[in-house]
């Protein structure tokens, strides 16, 4: 069975058990009631932000949707290993850097912007715990408290996510850059996937 059935699945059951209406979770959320339709039945993905959104409401632990793994028990990840942990439409690739994702504190990921082929107006938004970013290929368009700045390969930024920032591809090749955050969206998991 498909990872976006399973998940879409898990998030149908536990919200028919807490007795919300899809109509409910779309105003708490603001995912459309189609969408969120869509994505329980498998028919479309979800991105990992938004995953966690539900996981919040439902007040379980973002990994509590994700199939069952077996325990890694090295601490080394094999670049062959590696696996595209989420994609968000057809602009980013993210791929995970971590063996574990639920015991640490930070959640290292490789981000990959294909080209954007018109400029889009780049909005700031803000969240909690912070983050560092290393550009290894191309040129990163980043946004911090409303000023520009370009990033090429080598340069790094490091803020606490609580200020207004956000980043993007505006030129004509990839962009590929290692995202280290905090919190780590799978962490702090206890039994049943309940949140500790």
């Amino acid at each position: 069975m498909k990872l976006e059935v399973q998940i879409g699945k898990r998030v149908k059951l536990l919200r028919q058990e807490k007795k919300i209406t899809l109509k409910e979770l779309s105003g708490k959320t603001n995912l459309s009631v189609g969408y969120l339709s869509q994505f329980e039945r498998g028919v479309n993905t979800i991105s990992i932000d938004a995953l966690a959104k539900i996981a919040a409401i439902f007040d379980v632990n973002l990994t509590y949707f994700l199939p069952d793994q077996p325990k890694r028990s090295s601490v080394i990840l094999k670049k062959h290993a590696r696996e595209v942990l989420d994609t968000i439409g057809s602009k980013y690739a993210i791929t995970n850097l971590s063996t574990n994702h639920s015991d640490l504190a930070v959640y290292p990921r490789i981000i990959e912007i294909l080209p954007s082929y018109k400029k889009e107006t780049l909005k700031t938004y803000q969240h909690e715990g912070e983050e560092f970013i290393y550009v290894l290929e191309g040129i990163l368009t980043f946004l911090y408290k409303d000023e520009v700045h370009y990033l090429y390969p080598g340069d790094t930024a490091h803020y606490q996510s609580s200020t207004p920032h956000n980043w993007a591809n505006d030129t004509n090749m990839n962009v590929k850059i290692i995202c280290v955050s905090t919190p780590n969206l799978f962490n702090k998991l206890g039994k049943n996937g309940q949140k500790v």
